[in-house]
């Protein structure tokens, strides 16, 4: 009997000036709240794990929430980040749905350290197109913004409400679609849905 292994996953290193444009189009995101950027997305490598092998290095712990937890090693050895559990990660892949207590979960930093708190990337279906409205206000946002993300977990609203009640301590999430678009929610973001 013979043991057919899986194939393993492409390499997951990014060519330096994809590394920057993703670098750029995620500070884009989280300083335009609900304003949609494009990563320089290859698609044998998901979307959502962009961010993380964009910005990770040798002192970021990385967590990857991924099914089949095939793209761990690559990115360690892509990155030479360490792999550290979800509460002590600052870097997160979300490559399938996230649970709000996984969202609950994420380290958030201090107040006098708001900058150690985790960056969750999310995979989602779509940037728009979903069944739910959100409307968006705060820093960044002119006025209030209307999104509708589509693959969203049913709780990630409230769970992120829960993670960035202890401002400036909390979360920033990156929305991920399969195209490359990329939509931030900084902490400071208010998410209220509509309807």
């Amino acid at each position: 009997m013979t043991v057919v292994e899986p194939a393993a996953p492409p390499t997951a290193a990014l060519r330096p000036a994809d590394a920057q444009q993703t670098f750029r189009a995620v500070l884009d995101a989280l300083a335009r709240p609900g304003q949609v950027f494009r990563l320089p997305v290859d698609h044998r490598l998901p979307a959502a794990l962009w961010p993380t092998l964009a910005l990770a290095d040798l002192g970021t712990g990385v967590c990857l929430l991924d099914p089949d937890r095939r793209w761990a090693e690559s990115v360690r050895t892509a990155t030479s980040a360490p792999a550290v559990p979800l509460e002590r990660a600052r870097l997160v892949a979300a490559l399938r749905p996230i649970t709000g207590d996984e969202v609950r979960a994420l380290h958030r930093g201090s107040a006098g350290a708001p900058e150690r708190a985790a960056l969750l990337s999310v995979a989602v279906e779509s940037i728009d197109g979903g069944p739910r409205t959100w409307l968006l206000s705060g820093p960044g946002v002119p006025g209030v913004k209307k999104i509708a993300p589509a693959g969203v977990p049913d709780d990630l609203v409230t769970a992120r409400r829960d993670a960035v009640a202890g401002f400036p301590a909390g979360i920033d999430v990156l929305l991920v679609a399969p195209d490359g678009a990329v939509l931030g929610l900084p902490r400071t973001t208010r998410i209220e849905e509509d309807g």
